[in-house]
This record gives C-alpha cells, structure tokens and sequence, in this order.
C-alpha cells in the first residue's frame, strides 16, 4: 500500500527537496505541499493524507494550531502528524503532541531516517523514544498545565494493558513488544488501542507522555 504524504513547511526549497526523496520511495508519494498553515488544513481535508510532515512555524496558521485542527476532524480521524522543527527541544513541540501529533524530527533529520519515521507514523507508531524527546517530555509533565484527559491513573487498564502500555512508553514498536510478550503484532495492536480508549487518548505519543504523567514509567528530570 502506498503512502500518501502531504507536506506542510513555507520554505520551498526544503519542502522540494523532501517532495524528490519521498516520491523516489517505492511505497511513498506526496498528495500535495502546503506553504501555510491554513493551506495544510485545506490541502489535507481535499487529499486525506496517511501522513502531514508539519513545520511548527508556518505563517498564517502555525502548525501547532493546524495539527489540532487536523487531528480534531472527524474526517481525518486516520491521518498522522509528523512535526519538523528546528529545535528538537522547542517547547511548541509539547503543546504539538497535546494537539494530537504522533511525533517529531529534527529538521537536520537522515533522508534514510525521514522515510523511517514516515512509515512508523503510517504504521501507528510514535517517534517517542530519543533522549531529546524523553527530555522534553519531562519538562512538559512538570508543569501543572500538562493534564492531557480526564483519566487520572491507569486503573482502568488489565495488567496485560499496562504491561504494553509500559512498553510502548519505552519507544518500542509493535513488533517488538510483540516478540517480547510471545503474542501476534495484532494482539498487540488490539491492547494498545482499547488502552487509548479506556484513557480517552487520541494516539500512541499521547498515550506515552499519559504513561509518564501517571507515573508508570518514569524519566531523570532534566539538569
């Protein structure tokens, strides 16, 4: 199954040069390029992409306010968003995964690396396992603003649920996790979901930053 990737980013020569090595990917193509963040809004309700690659800061409507908008629509309800950022520490990246991103890259990012985490994405996985990511996770959390649902502890969830969700916090796959618990991808698949369901979470990066809020899986707080 091909991917349909829609780009979001103002500067031309960036987005182009992305547009060449996605569409040179054998199960990747581009729907279309977004040079605002309106445009990413319209381009992505017109082409319902798999995957928004998203700068943070677009004029018009930055990407913070457009992946809420997108992820808030029903109609998109299985598109994903990738935030790209100059500053892999930026604090918008924060409010980006509370507005519903799946994760986030580095603008310096491998092309190697940008197909990866395209299809991760695509696949439902989060970009949520880097040491800058658990750094700035741990930032976000110790601020008293950080609630992300109305859930206030994992009880909700059966052991096997926790279980996987202390693995995904770990920034493993689902093939992964599955290996470890000896079960199917789809098995695993199946528990990470109703655990978004129970927690009234909208995808796995919200589902890790909730795993280290409640205290589940812990991180070093940031020197």
């Amino acid at each position: 199954m091909t991917i349909r990737v829609l780009l979001a980013d103002d500067q031309a020569l960036l987005a182009g040069t992305f547009r060449l090595l996605i569409d040179s990917a054998p199960d990747m193509e581009v729907v279309g390029i977004a040079a605002t963040g309106r445009e990413a809004i319209e381009l992505a309700q017109a082409t319902n992409p798999d995957v928004v690659v998203m700068d943070i800061r677009m004029p018009d409507v930055d990407g913070i306010a457009a992946t809420q908008t997108i992820c808030a629509d029903p109609a998109l309800r299985e598109t994903r968003v990738l935030i790209l950022t100059t500053f892999e520490l930026d604090e918008y990246v924060a409010q980006a995964l509370r507005a519903g991103a799946s994760g986030f890259l580095g603008k310096d990012v491998g092309p190697e690396d940008l197909l990866r985490s395209i299809r991760a994405i695509a696949a439902g996985d989060a970009l949520l396992s880097p040491t800058a990511t658990r750094t700035l996770i741990a930032r976000y959390l110790a601020r008293p603003e950080s609630r992300l649902g109305a859930a206030e502890s994992l009880e909700v969830l059966t052991a096997r649920e926790r279980e996987v969700v202390t693995m995904v916090a770990e920034g493993r796959s689902n093939d992964e996790i599955a290996e470890t618990m000896y079960v199917s991808p789809l098995t695993v698949r199946t528990h990470v979901q109703r655990a978004m369901t129970k927690l009234d979470v909208q995808n796995r990066a919200q589902l890790v930053v909730l795993a280290f809020q409640s205290g589940l899986v812990r991180v070093e707080p940031p020197r």
